[in-house]
């Protein structure tokens, strides 16, 4: 009986085992597709032939190349100042010449053009798509004429930019005689801002009519007046005050008959502003 029982059981797995195979899926032997065929192989070649693509149409294209520099300027220096424009829009990249205008080192040419240039103030720059340039050019104010060895022209920046042959009705003096170069600072700005702003006070208000400015140090200027006397400033110092002081010695101690015998007014030291006759009037004052 038990081996009857033995065989019905294996007789059953067996045939478990046969229907099993009838679910289960067929293998099949996949071919394995070449890397080249692949989408991913040809993403990097594609970015780099669109990269290539588009920089010969910047660069080279002649579609973008500069045709046109226009600039707004009416000096006689016109012609120089845009042949150096025009030298510095070609360049060469790998033996070939290109004037491409996405290429402009604009912050090299403003550069260029100030230094040689000195009566500029200012460049706009304007690129006009695809192929021009335009300028606009802004000079630089005359305030002052400043004179060392040599006179020059000088705007509110304290920068010389353009030589004076003729003698001036009016001017800054510098004593000690320093080479004066075109472009450059001949003093301080905030220096020649105090002096712009005393002699518009002398004249406008105290109708003081001057002859010329004398920078002695960056701790005294002179202010000859047309009637022979001078005025002695720190600029280092308040200004609004040492003028306070003036109103008051020219108001209460020196009218104006006597002012054509007056040498100076010292208004550089503290609270006082001591001032002098020549001496003429000193040997009368004593007689």
């Amino acid at each position: 009986m038990n081996g009857r029982l033995r065989n019905a059981s294996l007789s059953s797995c067996l045939a478990f085992k046969i229907d099993m195979r009838k679910y289960r899926k067929p293998y099949r032997v996949k071919r394995k597709i070449p890397f080249y065929k692949r989408k991913i192989f040809w993403i990097p070649p594609f970015l780099i032939l669109i990269f290539f693509g588009i920089s010969y149409l910047i660069i080279f294209s002649s579609f973008f190349q500069i045709k046109t520099i226009r600039i707004f300027w009416i000096e006689e220096s016109k012609k120089e100042l845009e042949n150096l424009v025009e030298a510095q829009t070609t360049k060469n990249l790998f033996s070939f010449q290109t004037k491409s205008i996405f290429l402009l080192n604009l912050p090299k040419i403003n550069q260029l053009i100030l230094e040689k240039f000195p009566q500029i103030e200012t460049v706009e720059f304007k690129r006009k798509f695809p192929n021009k340039l335009e300028l606009e050019v802004k000079e630089r104010t005359p305030v002052i004429i400043f004179c060392s060895e040599k006179c020059f022209l000088t705007d509110r920046d304290a920068i010389a930019f353009k030589e004076f042959s003729e003698e001036p009705k009016f001017k800054i003096e510098k004593l000690n005689r320093e080479k004066i170069e075109l472009g450059k600072a001949v003093i301080e700005k905030r220096i020649l801002l105090v002096i712009l702003e005393i002699r518009e006070t002398l004249e406008n208000d105290f109708k003081i009519p001057l002859e010329e400015i004398i920078f002695v140090s960056e701790e005294r200027i002179n202010i000859k007046t047309l009637e022979g006397w001078e005025i002695y400033f720190n600029p280092q110092e308040d200004i609004n005050w040492q003028i306070t002081k003036l109103k008051a010695v020219l108001d209460e101690e020196i009218p104006s008959q006597k002012r054509e015998n007056l040498e100076y007014i010292e208004l550089r030291f503290g609270n006082f502003a001591p001032y002098k006759y020549r001496q003429s009037i000193d040997i009368e004052n004593k007689d």
